[in-house]
């Protein structure tokens, strides 16, 4: 079980990455986020003026919903401030450091706007499959 900690503000009990299970949802609203992360949900607003990562979106009626990718940046800023000791211009620096290497990384794959890569890659495993069914 993980460590109880009630001496800073909105930390609530320790949740550890490795525990957490996020719902298959497309949107949670910032008490749901909050009850996930076990913060504050003054924390999580506090969090989106310091992060400029984190921007849930705002519905009609004004309240915000965060996606999943906005669940695991707060994740994230937790994890640096609480479980890593990061000031938070070491985390904000930290997640745009972050940020900035997967932009950087090229997908494996790139599928070209009329589909002919697909159409090829398509062709190949049928005869792959072809192959394979006549040697059984």
């Amino acid at each position: 079980m993980s460590p109880v900690r009630q001496s800073h503000a909105g930390r609530g009990t320790h949740v550890s990455s490795t525990e957490l299970v996020i719902p298959d949802k497309i949107y949670f609203r910032i008490g749901e986020v909050s009850r996930m992360l076990r913060t504050k949900p003054f924390v999580l607003r506090y969090w989106e003026t310091e992060f400029p990562t984190l921007k849930p979106e705002k519905g009609r009626s004004g309240h915000r919903l965060y996606r999943r990718r906005d669940v695991e940046t707060v994740l994230q800023i937790k994890r640096l401030l609480y479980e890593e000791g990061y000031t938070i211009d070491g985390a904000r620096k930290r997640i745009a450091k972050l940020a900035r290497k997967r932009e950087e990384q090229k997908p494996l794959f790139r599928v070209a706007p009329d589909g002919t890569q697909l159409r090829s890659l398509k062709r190949e495993l049928e005869n792959v499959l072809t192959m394979l069914s006549r040697k059984c």
